[in-house]
């Protein structure tokens, strides 16, 4: 009889366990649930495995005054052996790139202007810089 309870109590925390890992997995937070309005229009990444990582993300911002830029940045993939992680953020009502590049500057200047820069650094601490 005590076997028998024994897995009882084993399969119903087994169940509560799988039960909240899907459950916080069902509500966390993404891009789209951050204010401001972002959405992601462009991405490059280099192709090298061998070294750090770099990933340039561009967004657009549908409000600019109110938009939560670093949680938006924290939220990108992003590891800390010699990596880097940009992201530039466009307004939405305004011309934006649909291509980057991996070589600076990483989209055509000229034409585009990003309002803020995102930018986690190989030490893996995030910074967020108005551009003008």
């Amino acid at each position: 009889m005590k076997k028998k309870n024994v897995k009882w109590l084993f399969s119903a925390l087994l169940f509560v366990v799988i039960a909240l890992m899907v459950k916080d997995s069902i509500t966390q937070e993404g891009i789209s649930d951050l204010s401001g309005g972002f959405k992601e229009v462009a991405f490059v990444r280099n192709e090298q495995n061998k070294g750090g990582i770099v990933r340039i993300y561009a967004f657009t911002v549908t409000d600019t005054s109110h938009a939560d830029y670093l949680a938006c940045g924290n939220l990108l993939p992003h590891n800390e052996y010699g990596s880097k992680t940009m992201a530039y953020f466009f307004p939405a009502d305004a011309p934006f790139p649909t291509e980057l590049r991996l070589d600076t500057p990483h989209f055509d200047s000229t034409t585009f202007n990003a309002v803020v820069r995102y930018v986690r650094d190989e030490q893996g601490i995030a910074t967020v810089q108005a551009v003008h």
